[in-house]
């Protein structure tokens, strides 16, 4: 089976659409990333498996191989550690399949699994406006990302309290326009 998760790849202003794609098979254990990511997009995998290890789940010790899709378009940031981390919760089950393919993500995690602020909020919530998706992003970028009002804007601040979101046990009220932090 394929997970997919989506986020966006900044090209100047414009936020373009990137599908995360995520098979996990059996074979010797290990965790590839393709796509064209930068040395950031690449590290995340030790982000999210550090913060899988921090709310109690072990990666299955099977081949893990995340696409981000189109591989021709560069893929840079750290705010793709969150849907990378969103197709591999999918494809292993802990999370269902559609509520990660029906939204548009960006955020870095911390190692204990927090999400931290990234640039890029305003556009990605237009992108997944236009891609008729929700948006999830780190707490602090909820205020930009729900001006936007046309896309529904899921804020969490951590990736266990965006599962428990997911799984129906703790529901994260949609985040409303406010003032941005300065």
């Amino acid at each position: 089976m394929v997970a997919r998760a989506y986020t966006v790849a900044f090209q100047g202003v414009e936020a373009r659409l990137v599908e995360v794609q995520c098979a996990i098979v059996a074979g010797l254990p290990a965790f590839n990333l393709v796509g064209l990511p930068d040395k950031a997009v690449s590290e995340a995998k030790e982000r999210v498996r550090a913060a899988l290890t921090a709310m109690g789940l072990a990666l299955p010790a099977k081949r893990i191989t995340v696409n981000l899709s189109p591989a021709d378009l560069p893929k840079e940031g750290p705010h793709f550690d969150l849907p990378i981390a969103l197709a591999v919760l999918a494809a292993m089950e802990a999370i269902p399949d559609d509520v990660a393919s029906s939204h548009v993500a960006l955020g870095e995690l911390s190692l204990d699994g927090s999400l931290v602020a990234v640039a890029g909020a305003l556009p990605a919530a237009m992108a997944a406006a236009e891609a008729d998706c929700g948006l999830i992003c780190p707490s602090a970028c909820g205020a930009e990302a729900a001006w936007v009002g046309a896309v529904q804007v899921i804020a969490p601040t951590s990736l266990l309290a965006l599962v428990n979101h997911f799984t129906g046990r703790a529901v994260i009220p949609p985040a409303q326009p406010g003032t941005l932090a300065e």
